[in-house]
């Protein structure tokens, strides 16, 4: 007679029942440390707890690691450790900020903010008088302006610098890195001093644009060359062997194949300077009412309109620069999502 056994397959990979609950004493053991080492020290705050439990969890965790596995799986350990610490402090902020816009944004928040605008109210006034219309519609148009000119010309460069590579390739990747790091006043003082002040002598919402499109230019030219960059060879010379031309490949090929790719380009572009005060304050004029016309005449924004409210100074006012804080971080999660919702679908025929 014969017995048949089904052999179990094993993952030796997984923890097991006991190295689990080790995790669960030494994540137990270190909280208790940092409460102790914070109350018999000088150290206070949540700093101190922070640091204190990962220091105490990252060396009983090798520690441990060393005593059961030897050195690797210690080092091994150790660095899963710093990377779990890395990790947590780059979350930490973002989570920070966004909960504290979010609890003292929402007591602004009401239907009439996105139906009025400021033109017969004060930031002072109640919450209930005014709205933010007028600087959602400016931000929209000032994004979109400066879109339209710089995602033509940021593609066209790093297109240049990849595929052309033309004897200024060299000056004007130098010249797009030089462009990187201009802080956002100087591009508002060059277009005041060079436009605004000798040509248009008025604010508008155009000049505005042209300084956000002096910082986006150099975020997408750098980012699309990058992703250029890793579309492989290969599908430019197949397109040349069916006896396309460059820019027909070009055309018809790597950019269809890198949108995904020049859809973050752009959206690095817009984080770029949907928050940007400093140009907004110089050259829009910072109107109180809707201005849809970016030619001509004040034009209103989010950054202008937060700054103004904080300026004002009492409770009313401080509420509606939190609210537009919060509009603006959604209103760039909805652009966000929205890019990355059109270039994850895939091309057609």
């Amino acid at each position: 007679m014969s017995v048949t056994v089904t052999a179990t397959p094993t993952k030796p990979w997984k923890a097991s029942n006991r190295e689990r609950l080790t995790d669960v004493i030494i994540f137990l053991t270190a909280i208790i440390s940092s409460y102790s080492v914070v109350a018999v020290t000088p150290m206070k705050g949540k700093l101190a707890y922070f640091a204190v439990f990962f220091v105490t969890y990252a060396l009983l965790t090798t520690i441990f690691k060393a005593n059961q596995r030897g050195s690797a799986a210690a080092k091994d350990a150790l660095v899963n450790s710093l990377v779990a610490i890395g990790a947590i402090v780059t979350v930490i902020p973002v989570i920070s900020i966004l909960a504290t816009v979010i609890r003292k944004g929402l007591p602004g928040i009401s239907f009439g903010l996105f139906t009025h605008d400021m033109s017969l109210a004060t930031p002072t006034d109640p919450l209930s008088n005014g709205g933010l219309l007028h600087a959602i519609t400016g931000t929209l148009i000032l994004v979109t302006v400066a879109l339209v000119l710089s995602v033509p010309i940021g593609i066209l460069t790093a297109l240049y610098l990849t595929e052309i590579r033309g004897r200024f390739s060299g000056p004007i990747r130098f010249l797009v890195q030089a462009m990187s790091g201009v802080p956002s006043i100087v591009a508002g003082l060059f277009i005041l001093s060079s436009i605004l002040y000798p040509i248009t002598k008025a604010y508008s919402g155009l000049m505005g644009s042209l300084a956000l499109s002096i910082l986006m230019i150099p975020t997408i030219a750098r980012t699309s060359e990058e992703v250029l960059k890793l579309i492989p060879n290969d599908l430019r010379e197949a397109g040349t062997a069916l006896g396309g031309t460059q820019w027909r490949s070009v055309a018809m090929i790597v950019l269809p194949a890198a949108k995904s790719g020049l859809v973050t380009a752009i959206i690095l572009g817009v984080a770029r300077i949907a928050g940007e005060t400093a140009p907004i304050l110089l050259l829009t004029g910072g109107g109180d009412k809707v201005n849809p016309n970016a030619f001509n005449g004040p034009m209103g924004s989010l950054p202008y309109y937060i700054w103004k409210s904080f300026n004002a100074g009492s409770p009313e006012a401080i509420t509606r620069a939190w609210a537009g804080l919060l509009v603006l971080v959604g209103l760039v999660l909805i652009l966000f999502t929205l890019a990355r919702f059109l270039g994850s679908r895939k091309t057609g025929k």
